[in-house]
């Protein structure tokens, strides 16, 4: 994606944090000569060597899976809060625009099955089952539900290999139009747009 050199996110700390918090991400990749998307929960982990990974899993009912082979390069989207700009929060004429957090990573697929998966699958109902009433593993589950259930499905990994991320927070404002952008944004009925307001903050500070 295009990154204007204000906006690049360098921090791979702040990065897998933001990996972590938005995890329902976008898979992209060809299908037929054409490109496909699927929208799937991922984990962010570390495979026997160290290095950072992307695991997941796709239905077999999608055909998706037919084109992830080994060493395929694919692309996983994350998108976190954005908020429309309003031009009358400038105190000078301007074009409205579009605050916004999104990574996207680029990675090569590696198929998991047996223990590779389960192992997935289990990391990721802990995580999202983590803090609520009734909570439940997969453990739990009768095997031999776990087991007609994983049959459905085909597991991988993604070994990244690039990650380019942006954080569009109006860097390029003076103080007086920033803190204006950011009281708008605070007075909103919108839960995305206070979420920016308070990447506002941070990101201002920390500069």
């Amino acid at each position: 994606m295009y990154i204007h050199p204000l906006n690049r996110w360098k921090d791979d700390a702040e990065i897998a944090t933001f990996l972590q918090k938005n995890a329902f991400a976008t898979l992209v990749s060809q299908l037929d000569e054409k490109p496909w998307a699927t929208h799937l929960p991922f984990v962010l982990d570390q495979n026997k060597d160290g290095k950072a990974i992307l695991s997941g899993h796709i239905a077999k009912a999608n055909p998706q899976w037919k084109n992830l082979v080994d060493d395929q390069e694919v692309l996983v989207i994350f998108q976190g809060p954005h908020a429309y700009i309003s031009s009358s929060w400038y105190n000078h004429e301007n074009v409205p625009t579009w605050n916004y957090l999104a990574v996207h990573v680029y990675g090569k697929v590696n198929l998991i099955e047996g223990e590779e998966l389960m192992d997935h699958l289990k990391k990721l109902v802990n995580i999202y089952e983590d803090g609520r009433p009734n909570r439940v593993s997969v453990e739990t589950m009768s095997a031999d539900y776990v087991s007609k259930q994983v049959k459905a499905l085909v597991g991988f990994e993604i070994l990244i290999t690039d990650m380019h991320g942006s954080r569009k927070l109006s860097q390029n404002r003076d103080e007086a139009n920033h803190q204006n952008i950011v009281k708008k944004l605070e007075e909103s009925t919108f839960p995305f747009d206070k979420e920016i307001a308070k990447e506002m903050r941070i990101d201002r500070s920390d500069s």
